[in-house]
This record gives C-alpha cells, structure tokens and sequence, in this order.
C-alpha cells in the first residue's frame, strides 16, 4: 500500500502529515456525511495582483538542511510548503508552476538560495513532491510574486491539483467526481495568469476534512487540506 501523504495548509502555515502503512495497515472506506447547509462554491475567482514574474530553473532541497535555521530564522522543516529566493523579501507569496506539466503551487518565502548558477528558486522537498520535480530534481518553472489575497474564503477545502490549464483542471475534476461529491474548480486570478485548483468541500472543520483527505491519499492523490 503506498504511504498516505496529505498537507495541511493555512494562512501562514503549511504542515505535512503523513501516515505510513504501519500507522494505518488496512484500507479505511470513509462514508462522508456533509452538513446539508454546506455547499460547494460556484464559480468561484479570487483576484491577486501580481508584483512580478520571473522564469527559470527551480530546484529543491530536503534532508541535509532539515531542522537547521533558515535566513528568516524559521528552522527549516523539509515537510512544510515553503521555498528558498535569492532577493524576495522574506515573506513574500509566490505561485510556482511548474512549465513542464502545468502544476501550480503558491509558497512562502523563507529562506535564500539557490547558490547554484541559472536557478532562481529553491523549492522545499513537500512542494517538490506536489509539484512534480522531485524525481527529476529540477524543472523549468514560472515565479509570480503575488499580493495578498483580497477575499479570504472562510471555508476548508482539499486541494487535489492546481493548473495553468483549466483542461487539466477540468479532466481532474472528472475523474474526482467519480468517487466524491462536492468537486469544484477554483480559480485565481492575477495580473498575469488564471490558475485553476481542483478542490474537494467545503467541509466546516478539519476534523470533517481529514478521512476524505484520507481517502484521496490512499487512491495515490497528493492532498492540500486547505483553509484559503
């Protein structure tokens, strides 16, 4: 059974659960009962505006600097979403895709690097994994600086994919509703680009979110359990 990998992501926080086949050594089968007063959001569009854009080659780093202080004085933890830029302030929200398959993610900006020629962004080794660059160690990507959110849903939602491509989205999209209720596509826009997340919910807490998120980890989805 693969090991099942799901993210916790929050205003400021990104946190990596992961349960292995000795935590959870059968197949659990989850029958979600959501509150009837909870819908999917429709069409939804949060806009973002974009500060800058950069492309390049990113890279990742894990288990050599895990635990050790980063430059905004954060220790390092290998398993959270975060991201190494050479002259971004740290703090900074940046959404990360990926060229070479279209997968997105937005990363915090904490720490510097990378001190490698022609790479201009150090990805955490839990963002590298979501992003599909881990195996190959390295891709071509685009950086969008972007500025804080203008609306903050207050909701919790899974996040199973994020694209450039809404027909990528969309395909996704379908294959989820084959199994799961409440599939949507949520949209991000900034000055530059449309990102289209794939999103199982809303759920009204964690606790509701966590055996479908469960559930997705163990079909081989890698799980964002996301407030925003």
């Amino acid at each position: 059974m693969k090991p099942l990998t799901f993210y916790f992501f929050g205003i400021g926080l990104s946190l990596l659960l992961i349960f292995s086949t000795a935590c959870a050594p059968r197949r659990i089968v989850v029958e979600r009962r959501p509150s009837k007063e909870v819908q999917p959001p429709l069409d939804q569009v949060e806009q973002r505006k974009t500060i800058g854009v950069q492309y390049g080659v990113a890279s990742w780093y894990g288990s050599d600097f895990h635990g050790k202080p980063t430059s905004s004085g954060e220790i390092y933890d290998m398993y959270q979403l975060s991201c190494a830029h050479k002259t971004l302030p740290l703090g900074t929200t940046v959404i990360v895709t990926n060229l070479e398959n279209g997968q997105s993610l937005e990363l915090r900006v904490n720490d510097r690097g990378p001190f490698v020629k022609e790479r201009i962004i150090d990805l955490s080794y839990a963002a590298a994994k979501i992003l599909g660059i881990y195996q190959k160690g390295t891709a071509f990507v685009k950086v969008e600086t972007v500025g804080p959110w203008i609306e903050e849903p207050q909701r919790l939602a899974l996040q199973v994919g994020s694209f450039a491509d809404e027909a990528n989205a969309q395909k996704l999209a379908e294959v989820l509703r084959k199994n799961f209720e409440d599939v949507y596509v949520a949209k991000v826009e900034t000055s530059t680009q449309t990102y289209h997340r794939v999103r199982v919910g809303p759920f009204e807490t964690r606790e509701l979110a966590l055996p479908t998120a469960e559930k997705l980890s163990q079909m081989g989805f890698e799980v964002l359990v996301t407030t925003r």
